[in-house]
């Protein structure tokens, strides 16, 4: 088989970049590397002498954007790692405020297109969907081992697969007579014979829901986001923004539910002349609803379609 070549294309890019207000000069930190999309606006609008950390857990996703972004010099500076550990990681490199931050929760499309890392259900390949390859139990491991109960509070709870039950029955009785599951595509044919006939009505393929479940259970992803969050924030200068693009209603009630606890502190009955409780407001919402992509951006990148952007300032 060939080397696998694959082209991201950033979501959202400028509407991100705006709220961000990059300026020459600017420190700023991308905790979802991934194919580099953002890194580079922010590289572009902070020349001559501004710099970008980018925090990405994948090795080959750092790795190819290293290469992507090598005319930068060391004004790019890549940091293998969790981007729930963005405080300690920037503190390794004697950073202790930026600018700003900015995490697109979503999967690259390096990943997604790329059989061998087992993300998507197109693309047969072996089942893994470990972020970081190198550590970990992968989405194999865990439906060899894992009780059919949580199976199915993983399906339920990570993927909002009504049809969890019924999944997870297929998946434990398929591991009992024809052995465990391993490879991508087999488990996309077990779910879609699963789901039953009536869930092809529906528009997304009825493996959707189980694979991002997976995902989600694997690399631990809504744990990461509000550590991200509450990292990034504090080490926002005055005035510095945070951008979030998610890409699921788990993601985004996440984002949503952790920006607005920074924004609305105080707990103390409204119209009291002091404040009582002594907790303040750490943010400030730019955004009252997600912004949306547009329907040019739409058309020309189909995956966009779902992503939502959250925006935030610091006081």
């Amino acid at each position: 088989m060939a080397p696998y070549e694959g082209s991201h294309v950033p979501v959202l890019l400028n509407e991100a970049i705006g709220f961000l207000r990059a300026q020459p000069g600017g420190v700023f930190v991308d905790g979802t590397l991934g194919g580099g999309g953002h890194t580079e606006a922010l590289l572009e609008a902070t020349a001559p002498t501004g710099r970008v950390y980018g925090i990405d857990r994948d090795p080959d996703a750092i790795h190819r954007a290293s290469d992507r972004l090598e005319r930068f010099g060391p004004r790019f500076v890549p940091l293998l790692g969790n981007h729930g550990d963005v405080q300690s990681l920037l503190a390794n490199e004697g950073v202790f405020a930026v600018d700003g931050a900015v995490a697109d929760l979503g999967l690259s499309s390096d990943q997604l297109e790329d059989p061998s890392r087992g993300f998507s259900f197109q693309h047969d390949g072996p089942l893994d969907m470990r972020m970081d390859p190198r550590s970990g139990a992968s989405a194999a491991d865990l439906l060899a081992n894992l009780p059919e109960a949580q199976i199915k509070s993983i399906l339920w709870e990570f993927g909002e697969e009504r049809r969890a039950g019924s999944i997870a029955r297929a998946i434990v009785r398929h591991r009992e007579s024809g052995g465990p599951i391993r490879r991508s595509g087999q488990l996309a044919a077990l779910v879609e014979h699963a789901a039953g006939p009536g869930a092809r009505r529906f528009r997304i393929h009825p493996a959707t829901r189980t694979f991002q479940a997976l995902r989600i259970a694997v690399n631990h992803e809504l744990d990461t986001i509000d550590r991200f969050i509450h990292g990034a924030t504090s080490l926002l200068r005055r005035d510095g923004r945070i951008v979030m693009i998610s890409f699921h209603s788990l993601e985004d009630r996440s984002v949503k539910q952790t920006l607005r606890g920074l924004a609305h502190r105080c707990v103390c009955p409204p119209g009291l002349p002091v404040c009582g409780c002594g907790r303040e407001d750490i943010v400030h919402l730019l955004t009252a609803r997600p912004v949306r992509p547009s329907d040019d951006e739409v058309e020309r990148n189909p995956r966009s379609r779902s992503a939502r952007l959250r925006a935030a300032e610091r006081l």
